[in-house]
Order: structure tokens, then C-alpha cells, then sequence
């Protein structure tokens, strides 16, 4: 071991001398969720419930640790539970009044609070969970049949099925795609055992061992990677999870992200103390070309490629950046995982600017994201104070620092050229391309610009080799992607999946599907910038070329579910709404062509609409992406162009009908009153703003078409469903 490996092992000693705070080292650990979400369901005030009963009960062997967001933020806030030799516990929408029952009867008590337990179904408490997963990271079919298999040979060996609960999940990415024939992973838990099997008779024995005698069987025991081990061990009985695979959130909801010393335990900075010893920058940017890692934040470009331009230049001076502008609406996958693994961002920033030869690096985050800033700022003292930034890094001639610059919420920041100008006080306005970033950056210096899903992933490449990275997604797509899963959607959250994965799985599997009641109508992908899926493609790839091809983007992550009830054409201008106030206004496209792409369907869903007006958009729109200057111009045009691909009939209704199929444009919508259902309540006329509604009470009433505003009061109000919506 070289001297800067031995410098990183002292300072990992040391973090790690106080043992007590890790995850393994308390016989019980209570997990309480930290980040925005979580703290704005009341996790702070459970947090300090939990608190006080620890202090009233003197236990010593017990541990409160906070985490970050898991993603499942519509069960927030979500407390986990862990015991030794029991089932890794997660409860949900904890409040005080709950903390009482899950500290006494399971924390002391041994038995778990099943009523509370994260998407529980069913009273019962089952002996086993277990979790057939794909070897592979796109195929899953095969674990779907081994299910089946395996109830089949419960029955034939007498195990009672009602003791065993099983799961359909991902996979555990031990091979690449198509390799790993017919075998299959099976999960077990509360022993947390894997196994690897492809013929019955092998299940046979699994099952006569493990569920019969009650003894692991090690001959056919697999061993997974411990990054992904961390997580599925621990989050793998949850169907909302056991489908992820978890590279750029492999730390979110496990470690501490406050703590340097937790992350230090989860391999933090090993990379780099490894890559310092090595002394080859080259060999760092080989491995991120070789890894296949395209850029998250919307336009995929190949990240190792970007690097090498950036070396390739001979100014001596570059600079690394974060791209932490995130501005989508719905979007929080960079606030998540900021807030969650500040130190992965950190990390992957050193491991990049000592590829590039960098000495300073900034990260560009909105001020709007308080708790991220707060906690990037004390992650970077944390790291200097540790030698992990600074001077002479670990005693190596690598030197590095990292800057916070705060940016004012302007959408448009986002794109690289005004991200630079608003970093070095300028108005952030986008420039001409070339000279790209590489060439020519900040203050006139080459320039590396990721965003942080990219910046994420750098570390774990580095620390488990491109190969195996490369072995997760697809040909043209590797490793995985986060998407801010939100809309019309039972399971709303931050999902993070092999690219690959279809649309289907995501929103059904993971999603659990709309609402009952509901059909799935349409996918939007990619924010503002993305375009609309329907959803007979809902089989289409999540990947670069995939999405592409059905008029649609990856974007930065965000996935908003459309059901039945939900207008096209309302849709396409809300995000036209978005982009065209967001435009800097310094390009006539998208300065002027949004705008009066977004006059034309204010007349549409006004019920002003001409059928030249989809012409006229279709031409508009596809004139705007070719001409604008940059990105945001280039893109805005998406959603429209993508609602009039594939739901022209729903615009045509509104031009030519002058009616809003989901009745969701309020000017194309009429109330009336049914007199045969109204009873003359006068609620509907009390509630009504502009006193529209006629009638006296205990008789029919009308609506004055003339002074309506279309608010929708009656509608609401009315308990006899007695007002229509027409």
C-alpha cells in the first residue's frame, strides 16, 4: 500500500474510530427520515418524539439516525426500524401520536406494528419474504416464472404458503443483459441470504434447506455487489423498491448525509485515494469512456468524451462545475440526492478535476433548495477539515477546492453557456456554441459542466470498474436513471432504474398503476423540454434512442403520469406557459415564437380557435427548435408538437366543437342545473362569486349562462349532484 492509500486509511480510522454511530454497530437503529419532503411531513417533530422516549427509557443500545429521502414521498414521513435477526421494518406517514406505539411494542417490545408497516396489504406478519429478481438488468420475465414455480414446489413439500410472501423484483446486475441463460436471483428474507439457481431441482433443494430444515444453503448461495446489496437488503421486501436498481441514490435513505464518517464506512472516497495513488488522470477519463456513461441532464452527450476535449485543450487553467439548476416542474431528483449524498457529489467533482488537471470547482445550486445548501456547505468543511479537499490532497500533489455559487431561480441558468455567466456575475443569458465549455469556459478556461446524477455516477465507476457499470442498461445507454415518478400515479417518488426499463414497469410495477377508476392516457417525459407519450407505447424503452424516437426526451428525470380526465391541449400550454416565461428573450425564436405559439392555443382552449391554428403551430413549433439559440428554444416546442402527434382529435375537438372532451378548460365548459335532482338548497347560489345563479329556496335554480365565470363553486358545492358540468 502506497503512502497516499495509507493517508486516506488513517484519516478513515479516525472518522471511523467512533464506532457506535454506524448503521451496523447499534444492536437496534431507528431510522428517521431529514430531507425537505420528509421534514415537511413532520419527520423533525417524530424525530424528536423518538427522542424523548430514548432518553425516558436509558437504553444504550439504541440508535436514532437520520437519512435521507428514500423516494416514496407519498408515505412520508417513513421511519425505519431494524433489529437484530428481524425483518428490516419500515413504517409509514409516522406521526407523534404513532411514535408512542412503534417505541413500546416493537422497539421494546419485539413485535412489529403491523397496521403501520410501508405498504403493508394484509394483518399478516409471513416468516419469509421472499424476492425473485433478473441476474440481468433488462430482463425480468424469467423471475416472473420462477414465482410461479415456486409456489408450485411449496405445495409439494408441505411448506404452508400463507408463511412465505414473494415479490416479483428487478434484478441484481450480476451479468449483462441476455448472459446469465435461465437462472435466476432469489432473496430471502429476514436472513438476507441470495440465491442463484436455473433448474426446479435446484429450487427443490433451496426450499427443503431454507424453508424446511431451516438451513442456509451456501452451495448455491450468490454473492451481489455490496453497493447494491446495501440497498436491496434493506428496502428489497418493499414492492416499490425491490425493482430499483440504486447507483446515484445507493446512499440516499441509509447513510447519514451529514456524517463524513458514514460515508467513509460506505466506501466514500476510496476512488479517489486509489486513482491519487495511481497518479494516472488518463486512466480516470479511459474508464468513463469505456463506461458508457452518457450526461443526465438532458442531452446525453458522452461524459469521457466531454472530459478528453477539456485535456485535450493546453491552457493550463480548467475548472469543474455542478449543474444543480434544477428548475422542471415536478422535478427533484439533483434536491434529493443533494440533500441525501452530499458527499457522492464531492467526490465524483475531485475524481473529475484530477482527470482534467482542475484545481477549482463550483457547484451551481438554486437557492431555493435551503437544506441542499446547507448541508453541501457543511459536507465541504467536513471534507477539508478531513484532507479530503484542499492542498495537497492526502498528501498527493493534487490540490482542489469546491465554491457554492447560489443561483436566483432562472430556468434558462440551466443551460451550460448562461449557467458560466451567472457563476461569474453576469446575466445569465445563453451564448453561441462553439467555442463549447471545453474550449472556451469560465473566464475564458476550458470548462467541464455535469449535472449531478453524472457527477453521482463518477465514483461508483470508478470503484467498481466500467465493466461492470457497463453491464447495466442497454447497448447505447448505460448504468441507470432517476425520474421524479409524479402525476396521476398511486405511488408517487424518486424511482432510479436500469435504462431499458419500459415505461410499463416503471409506472405499474413501481407506480402501482392510476387510480381505480382511471385509464392510463399519456406520458410526459423530460419536463418543459420532454414531449408526450401515449399510452399504447407505454412498452417503449427508457432509453436515449427509445424515447427519442417517439417524439419525446429523457430530459433530467421528470415522469408525469396523465390519466382520463387530464386535456392534451391544457397540458401542452401549461408547459408552453413555463418555457415561454422562462425564455431570456434574447433570440426572436423563442422570444417571439413561443409567445405566439402560446396565443394561438389561449384562442383554442378559449373556444376561439381556427383548424388553421394546428397548422400554423405544427409549422411554428418546428421552425422555433430549428432557429432558437439554445436549448430551452430548441425544446419548448416538444410538448406541443408531441400532444398534436398524438392526440390531434383532442385539439380538433376544441377547434371545431368548441368542447374540451376532459372538461378540464374551464371556458369551453358549461354548468347547469338538473331541475329534476335540484331540491333548492341555495347552497350552490351562496357559494357562487358573481351571483350567476337564479332561484328561490326548496325550487329548481338556473344558471345564467351570460354572467358565468366558469369557476366551478356550484359544481363543489352542490351535495345532490345536481349541477352539471357540460
Amino acid at each position: 500500500m502506497g503512502k497516499i492509500l495509507d493517508a486516506f486509511m488513517a484519516v478513515k480510522k479516525r472518522l471511523l474510530d467512533d464506532a457506535a454511530n454506524t448503521l451496523s454497530s447499534a444492536p437496534i437503529i431507528i431510522q428517521v427520515g431529514s430531507a425537505t419532503c420528509e421534514n415537511a411531513a413532520g419527520a423533525q417533530e417524530v424525530r424528536r418524539e423518538f427522542e424523548k422516549l430514548l432518553l425516558a427509557s436509558g437504553r444504550a443500545d439504541i440508535f436514532i439516525k437520520q437519512t435521507g429521502c428514500t423516494g416514496r414521498c407519498s408515505r412520508e414521513p417513513i421511519v425505519g426500524v431494524y433489529l437484530p435477526d428481524q425483518f428490516p421494518i419500515k413504517y409509514e406517514k409516522v406521526t407523534v401520536e404513532k411514535v408512542q406505539q412503534i417505541f413500546q411494542q416493537h422497539i421494546l417490545g419485539g413485535q412489529p406494528v403491523v397496521p403501520l408497516i410501508l405498504d403493508k396489504k394484509t394483518s399478516r406478519m409471513y416468516s419469509w419474504v421472499v424476492t425473485f429478481a433478473s441476474l440481468s438488468t433488462v430482463e425480468t420475465d424469467s423471475a416472473s416464472r420462477w414465482n410461479e414455480k415456486f409456489k408450485e414446489h411449496l405445495k409439494i413439500h408441505g411448506v404452508p404458503e400463507e408463511t412465505i410472501r414473494s415479490f416479483i423484483g428487478g434484478c441484481l446486475g450480476l451479468y449483462p443483459a441476455g448472459k446469465e441463460g435461465n437462472k435466476v436471483g432469489m432473496l430471502v428474507f429476514p436472513e438476507k441470504v441470495v440465491y442463484e439457481f436455473g433448474t426446479e431441482e435446484d429450487l427443490a433443494r433451496i426450499i427443503q434447506s431454507h424453508f424446511k430444515d431451516r438451513k442456509t444453503l451456501t452451495s448455491m448461495q450468490a454473492e451481489i455487489d455490496p453497493l447494491i446489496k446495501r440497498f436491496i437488503t434493506l428496502y428489497g421486501d418493499v414492492a416499490f423498491f425491490n425493482k430499483q436498481t440504486r447507483l446515484t441514490l445507493r446512499n440516499s435513505g441509509i447513510i447519514d448525509p451529514e456524517s463524513l464518517k458514514d460515508y467513509v464506512a460506505n466506501d466514500g472516497f476510496e476512488a479517489l485515494a486509489r486513482v491519487l495513488e495511481n497518479g494516472q488522470p488518463q486512466a480516470v477519463i479511459q474508464a468513463v469512456i469505456l463506461s458508457g456513461l452518457r450526461g443526465r441532464g438532458g442531452a446525453g452527450f458522452p461524459t469521457g468524451s466531454k472530459w478528453q476535449s477539456a485535456v485535450d485543450n493546453p491552457d493550463p487553467v480548467k475548472y469543474v462545475v455542478c449543474n444543480a439548476d434544477e428548475g422542471d416542474p415536478g422535478a427533484y431528483m439533483d434536491r434529493s440526492t443533494l440533500e441525501g449524498d452530499p458527499f457522492s457529489i464531492i467526490h465524483g467533482m475531485a475524481l473529475g478535476a484530477f482527470a482534467i488537471g482542475a484545481s477549482k470547482g463550483y457547484i451551481y445550486v438554486r437557492a431555493e433548495y435551503p437544506l441542499a445548501i446547507r448541508r453541501l456547505e457543511y459536507a465541504i468543511r467536513q471534507c477539508e477539515d478531513a484532507g479530503l479537499l484542499g492542498k495537497n490532497i492526502l498528501g498527493s500533489d493534487f490540490s482542489f477546492e469546491i465554491e457554492l455559487r447560489l443561483g436566483a431561480g432562472a430556468f434558462v441558468c440551466g443551460e451550460e453557456t448562461a449557467l458560466m455567466l451567472s457563476i461569474t456575475g453576469r446575466r445569465g443569458q445563453p451564448m453561441i456554441r462553439p467555442p463549447y465549455p471545453t474550449e472556451r469556459g469560465l473566464w475564458g478556461h476550458p470548462t467541464v459542466i455535469n449535472n449531478v446524477e453524472t457527477w453521482s455516477n463518477i465514483p461508483v465507476i470508478i470503484r467498481h470498474g466500467a465493466e461492470w457499470f457497463a453491464r447495466i442498461g442497454t447497448e447505447k445507454s448505460k448504468g441507470t436513471k432517476v425520474f421524479a415518478l409524479a402525476g396521476k400515479i398511486v405511488n408517487s417518488g424518486l424511482v432510479e432504474v436500469p435504462m431499458g426499463t419500459t415505461l410499463r414497469e416503471i409506472i405499474y410495477d413501481i407506480g402501482g398503476g392510476v387510480e381505480k377508476g382511471r385509464t392510463l392516457k399519456a406520458v410526459q417525459t423530460g419536463g418543459p423540454s420532454g414531449g408526450c407519450i401515449p399510452a399504447d407505447l407505454i412498452d417503449t424503452p427508457v432509453d436515449y434512442d427509445s424515447l427519442a424516437a417517439v417524439g419525446s426526451i429523457m430530459g433530467s428525470g421528470g415522469m408525469i403520469v396523465l390519466d382520463d380526465e387530464d386535456c392534451m391541449v391544457a397540458m401542452a400550454k401549461f408547459f408552453l406557459e413555463f418555457t415561454q416565461d422562462e425564455s431570456c428573450g434574447k433570440c426572436v425564436p423563442c422570444r417571439e415564437g413561443t409567445l405566439r405559439m402560446l396565443e394561438i392555443l389561449e384562442r383554442i382552449t378559449a373556444g376561439q380557435g381556427m383548424p388553421e391554428d394546428l397548422d400554423k403551430l405544427e409549422r411554428l413549433g418546428n421552425l422555433i427548435k430549428k432557429t432558437s439559440l439554445c436549448g430551452l428554444g430548441q425544446s419548448a416546442p416538444n410538448p406541443v408538437l408531441s400532444a398534436l402527434r398524438y392526440f390531434r382529435s383532442e385539439f380538433e375537438a376544441h377547434v371545431l366543437e368548441k368542447c374540451c372532451p376532459t372538461r378540464k378548460c374551464s371556458k369551453l365548459i358549461r354548468y347547469e342545473i338538473n331541475p329534476e335532482k335540484c331540491i333548492g338548497c341555495t347552497l350552490c347560489a351562496r357559494q357562487c362569486p358573481v351571483n350567476c345563479i337564479e332561484g328561490t329556496a326548496r325550487k329548481p335554480h338556473l344558471v345564467i349562462q351570460e354572467r358565468c365565470i366558469k369557476c366551478g363553486n356550484c359544481f363543489a358545492a352542490c351535495k345532490f349532484e345536481a349541477v352539471d358540468r357540460v
